[in-house]
This record gives structure tokens, C-alpha cells and sequence, in this order.
């Protein structure tokens, strides 16, 4: 279907311009005049090369700006602000052109009848399933605003926790980066000369030091095709990642990483209880809840919970019994989903579970670096120690040679 760009004034006069996808100029004419404007001119987009578009596919949107765009909306839909007008006034305020392009076309499939919701599903690469399936729930409960103030609340939460697992694992990465350097200047520069100097002794060679030959024999000879390879790989299995079966594998080897899986677990799980208490709490049914929680949990293998979850409420055997079943939630956790069914206060309970949650995160964060020092202690000691049996044993045996001479 081609695009036509039009221009035209509302009621007051007001000059503005679009894009619509439509079969020709009497239907966009005749769907201008149905939202009240008086149309002035309508061409046919051109197709052809558009830098700017060209330009935007490699533009990237800050998290932060993501934060900033849900709270502004959600400030102007809770004062009572038209859909329309709100997302005239982001556009305004937006200084990254890749997100006004983005809020332009959700504005104009609105326009078109589009569900809020189902606009933001046309650009997965910046609005994830989590944002688009609240955003249907606070559609249909009526509460917008208070869905988009609880998804900014989440961008917060999640952000700030990325930076601190950053900043955790900062020193860690530095220290794996010299060792790598180090390693690399030894085997291309120092242990070619070393090996020329051993060679006029026709002496065998320790284990550690004719792999670490081998391994520059490798480099040299192969490296380029190694880095080919390598470049490939990585392609590869971000394809994969992304197939139903990648997906699940990598979120199931997520959640079995030493240190970091039961980080990944608790903000699941945390994210969990926190969207489902507000979804509860906006009167949607019970179902219909889990099935919105299970796409937006961030993880497959709890997502296949929560669906197992949702069979057991389906049942009619509640929550509590099939959480016992998962063997993912812990008896205190359960216990408090139990209070909540008996006391009809789930989404009160699902907000303490979410703290919980977040609490044990805080504290897995903040001791993260001493969780990971045992092992980057053990890494760094073997590596130091290859290393120097590598480059020392062959004087050694030497020494211990004109010795027994």
C-alpha cells in the first residue's frame, strides 16, 4: 500500500503534516475530512533513498529517554489530556529524532483507529511485549496513567540495577582484560625470542611452554581465520537466541550461571508479583492477568510457570498449589500468596513479594564483587601460574643441565 504525505489545518487553523498509508487521494481525503480536517494538499510518497531514515536504523534510544517519554505521557493522561494532544506535546519536547519519528507514527496509526497498544506492537525494537501488553491492560481497565507511572517505575528499577551489576563487575573486567593483554604480548612478542634461544640447545621442552607455542603457531598461522570464525559464531548465536528454542535455552542457562542466575531468577520473579499485583488491583480477571504477566516477565522458563500457573487457576485449583508444584518460589513467598487468596488483598501481598524480591536483589548486587573475587582470585592465580611455569621451566631444566654437566 503506498504512502501519501498530506497537509492540512484543523478547525482552528492549524497547519500540520503527515503520513498515511492508504489506495489513493479520495481515501485520504475522505479520511482527513472525517477527523475534521480540511485537507490542502495530498501527493504520493516517493519511494527512493532517505538519508535520514538511512541514519535513524543506526540511532539508539537511552533507556533514561525511555523513562522520561513514559512519565511525561503518563503525567498527561492522568490530567485528563487527549491521546492526540499528548502525543503532539511529546513530539515537541523530544530532542532524539529516532524517538519523535517513532512517537509520529504511533500518533498517526491512532489517529487511524489503532489501539494505543497495538501501535506501540508495530516497533518491538523500541517498545518491548512488557510495555505494549500493560499498556493493553491499562486500556482495558481504564487505568493508563497509572500502568504507564508503574512502567516507568520498572524502567527505573531495571535500569539502575543495570548499572549497578555494571559497576559491580567494572574491577573484574578490567583485571580478565590485562591478564588477556599480558597473555597476548607474551605469546607474539617474548616467546618467539625465547624459543629461538632454547632451539640451540636442542633441549625438550616443558608441557605448559610447547602449548603456549602452539598456541602462537595457531595465532600466526590461522588467526585471521580464527577471528572469521569466531565473527560468525557470535552471528550465529544471535540468531539462534533469538528462535523459540534459542530463546528458551539461553533464559534457562541464564538462570544457571554461578552468582548471576539467581539475580536473573529474583528480578523475574520480582517483576512477577509487581505486574500482577497491578493488574489485579486494575480488575482484571485472574486469567487474563497471567497471560499478560507470562509475556513480560523477561524470561521463558518463568514464563513457562507462570503459564503452568494459569493452567492450575483455570482448573480452579488456584495460585498456591501450582507455585508449590513449580519448585521456583520459595515456601515464604507462597505462604504470603496464600494470606492474599484467603483475604481477597492479592495485589497488596503481590507488592510485599515484589519488595521481597527486590530487596534480595539489592543485596545480591551489592555483594556481588566479593561473590565473584573467590573465583577471579582462583582464574588469575592459574593463568599467572601457566604462565610462569611456561616462561621459567625451560631455564630451570637448563640451569639443572650445566649443573649435572
Amino acid at each position: 500500500m503506498p504512502n501519501y504525505k498530506y497537509r492540512a489545518r484543523d478547525k482552528s487553523g492549524t497547519l500540520f503534516s503527515g503520513i498515511l498509508d492508504s489506495n489513493g487521494h479520495d481515501e485520504v481525503a475522505t479520511h482527513l475530512d472525517s477527523l475534521g480536517y480540511f485537507p490542502i494538499s495530498i501527493q504520493e510518497a516517493q519511494a527512493g533513498f532517505d538519508f535520514s531514515d538511512f541514519k535513524r536504523r543506526f540511532q539508539k534510544i537511552h533507556p533514561n529517554e525511555m523513562i522520561s517519554f513514559t512519565v511525561q505521557l503518563a503525567t498527561l493522561v492522568g490530567a485528563g489530556v487527549p491521546i492526540l494532544s499528548s502525543f503532539d506535546s511529546l513530539m515537541e519536547q523530544t530532542t532524539n529524532p529516532k524517538l519523535k519519528e517513532v512517537i509520529r507514527q504511533i500518533r498517526k496509526d491512532v489517529e487511524g483507529g489503532s489501539a494505543f497498544s497495538e501501535a506501540l506492537q508495530k516497533h518491538p525494537d523500541v517498545f518491548p511485549s512488557l510495555f505494549a501488553n500493560l499498556v493493553r491492560a491499562g486500556e482495558s481497565g481504564g487505568v493508563l496513567d497509572e500502568i504507564l507511572y508503574r512502567l516507568a517505575t520498572l524502567g527505573e528499577y531495571e535500569e539502575e540495577t543495570r548499572s549497578r551489576i555494571k559497576s559491580a563487575t567494572l574491577y573484574p573486567q578490567i583485571v580478565v582484560g590485562l591478564l588477556l593483554v599480558a597473555f597476548g604480548v607474551l605469546v607474539t612478542f617474548v616467546l618467539p625470542k625465547l624459543t629461538s634461544f632454547y632451539d640451540q640447545f636442542n633441549a625438550e621442552l616443558p608441557l605448559p611452554t610447547r602449548i603456549l607455542i602452539g598456541l602462537n603457531d595457531i595465532v600466526q598461522n590461522y588467526g585471521l581465520l580464527i577471528l572469521t570464525f569466531g565473527v560468525g559464531a557470535i552471528y550465529g548465536i544471535k540468531r539462534y537466541i533469538k528462535t523459540n528454542s534459542g530463546e528458551l535455552f539461553w533464559d534457562r542457562l541464564k538462570l544457571k550461571m554461578p552468582v548471576f542466575g539467581l539475580i536473573f531468577l529474583k528480578v523475574s520473579l520480582s517483576r512477577f508479583a509487581r505486574i500482577y499485583g497491578t493488574l489485579n488491583k486494575s480488575g482484571l480477571p485472574v486469567l487474563q492477568s497471567l497471560e499478560i504477566v507470562a509475556t513480560t516477565v523477561g524470561n521463558r522458563v518463568i514464563e513457562n510457570v507462570v503459564n503452568t500457573i494459569r493452567e492450575g487457576a483455570r482448573e480452579g485449583r488456584g495460585l498456591v498449589e501450582p507455585m508449590k508444584m513449580s519448585r521456583v518460589f520459595p515456601p515464604s513467598i507462597i505462604q504470603m500468596v496464600s494470606i492474599g487468596e484467603q483475604t481477597g488483598q492479592m495485589d497488596e501481598m503481590m507488592d510485599k513479594v515484589s519488595d521481597y524480591y527486590d530487596r534480595d536483589v539489592d543485596y545480591a548486587i551489592r555483594n556481588l564483587s566479593k561473590s565473584i573475587e573467590p573465583i577471579l582470585l582462583v582464574v588469575i592465580g592459574a593463568a599467572i601460574l601457566f604462565l610462569a611455569l611456561a616462561i621459567f621451566m625451560p631455564w630451570w631444566n637448563m640451569a639443572s643441565a650445566f649443573k649435572g654437566g
